[in-house]
């Protein structure tokens, strides 16, 4: 449990503009009153050492001053861009990819960087002193306080790079296809090579009057599902004796007073019980990868969906899309799916919990986009290379079957889309290619 909400906790922190700026606000101030302990130890001769600050107490204010002013100056610019980028980001890519900027580590350090110059400029001032009071001028800290500005002055030159990098279609679409290899790597991290999967072991001991003994458990909240502590329910089923049936997966929306999960037998469920099923479940206001594979596979069917419609017409973007989807599926196939039906180490049954299955997946990936797409050539020539690509990496013949249902599909499609009869037998060809690479 501690593992799953450290995750969603940092999940939530990566994703936030204040906690990074926040930790290195922070190191200015320890960095700001570490360097003045040093300039006030009188075993430290300054004068020694070329490179350190030798003026004044009025020169010493006016640099000071100086930084930390064009350090609030340069923040305000640096954070009116990253919101004008998020705005060009939601309506371009659509609001569900806001997340993906949100969580971008450079943007945060640029802040970061600026914030904390000032606030270290801001705490070394405050300690310069003239000859009307005790002569002090920390030469350490405001040499630390230049080479600050001179550092800042290089990550405001690569904030103007970044910024108008990850606004690209290429690079929005290289970061959800990283999170969706990852996350297919942390779902089914055990590999079945290109053999047949084998069938699930047959259940028979679920109850006959399981539907009507077993006891409702509902959400106590409102929410997307983000993650399960499959472990943790694992114990509670031991622990109690009892045999659970998951209602909901990962990625979908509950509404609060909805039965979460079924628990058998009723008997055994009392408020304690309650408790810690419903500690178990993590709730949040969107969806995340952590442990829903379809969700980034949304994101590049939304990329691809936007790119497709009258308003924009960008073909290219949606096969940049598709060719990432191609990438993680040819990878998905190759990995073992879970079983629904979970047993404990005495091999008794405790969990039934419904997977998404590979078919599914697919029917996410390329529905929409096939819809969106029929009247385009380029897109359905894409979508049927596409789906050879992904069967030349399994030897599945459930997969390969629906793959060529998906084919089918598309090839009607576009025979009602593509008003041209030579597009219309370009993608004839094509379909009869693929479906052969399918089949073999």
């Amino acid at each position: 449990m501690k593992n799953v909400k450290l995750k969603k906790i940092w999940d939530s922190l990566h994703s936030s503009y204040w906690f990074l700026p926040s930790v290195m606000v922070l190191g200015g101030i320890i960095l700001a009153f570490s360097t003045l302990t040093l300039d006030r130890m009188d075993k430290v001769k300054m004068e020694e050492w070329s490179w350190i600050y030798t003026g004044g107490p009025e020169g010493a204010r006016s640099l000071l001053s100086a930084i930390a002013g064009s350090m609030v100056s340069v923040a305000a610019t640096a954070f009116s861009i990253t919101i004008v980028a998020l705005q060009l980001a939601s309506a371009n890519f659509g609001p569900r990819l806001l997340r993906n900027f949100m969580q971008d580590t450079g943007n945060q350090i640029v802040l970061g960087t600026f914030i904390g110059t000032f606030i270290y400029c801001l705490l070394i001032l405050r300690t310069v002193r003239g000859e009307d009071y005790k002569l002090f001028v920390p030469q350490l800290s405001i040499t630390i306080a230049i080479l600050l500005a001179i550092a800042s002055i290089a990550v405001l030159i690569f904030f103007i790079h970044h910024a108008s990098t990850i606004i690209q279609a290429s690079h929005v679409i290289q970061d959800v296809s990283r999170d969706l290899h990852r996350t297919i790597d942390n779902l089914y991290p055990e590999k079945i090579g290109k053999g047949e999967a084998k069938p699930e072991r047959i259940v028979a001991e679920i109850p006959q009057n399981f539907a009507t003994v077993a006891y409702p458990i509902p959400a106590t909240k409102t929410g997307y599902l983000q993650a399960i502590d499959n472990e943790r329910l694992m114990k509670i089923a031991c622990n109690y004796d009892l045999l659970l049936r998951l209602e909901f997966r990962p990625g979908e929306f509950i509404i609060q007073g909805e039965t979460l999960v079924m628990s058998y037998p009723d008997q055994r469920v009392n408020q304690k019980v309650l408790n810690e099923v419903d500690k178990v479940f993590i709730l949040g206001q969107e969806r995340t990868e952590q442990q829903d594979i379809e969700f980034p596979i949304a994101q590049l069917v939304e990329i691809a969906m936007r790119a497709l419609s009258p308003g924009i017409n960008d073909p290219f973007t949606a096969i940049r899309c598709i060719d990432r989807i191609t990438s993680g599926l040819s990878h998905l196939c190759q990995r073992k799916f879970p079983s629904s039906y979970r047993y404990d180490r005495d091999n008794s049954l405790r969990i039934i919990a419904e997977t998404t299955g590979f078919n599914e997946i697919v029917d996410r990936a390329f529905s929409q986009i096939r819809l969106y797409g029929n009247s385009d050539l380029a897109v359905n020539l894409k979508l049927l290379e596409s789906l050879a690509t992904i069967a030349s990496y399994t030897e599945n013949s459930k997969y390969k079957y629906h793959l060529h249902k998906h084919a089918e599909m598309i090839f009607r499609g576009s025979r009602e889309g593509l008003s041209e009869e030579e597009d219309c037998l370009q993608v004839q060809e094509k379909y009869q290619r693929v479906i052969k690479a399918i089949e073999s």
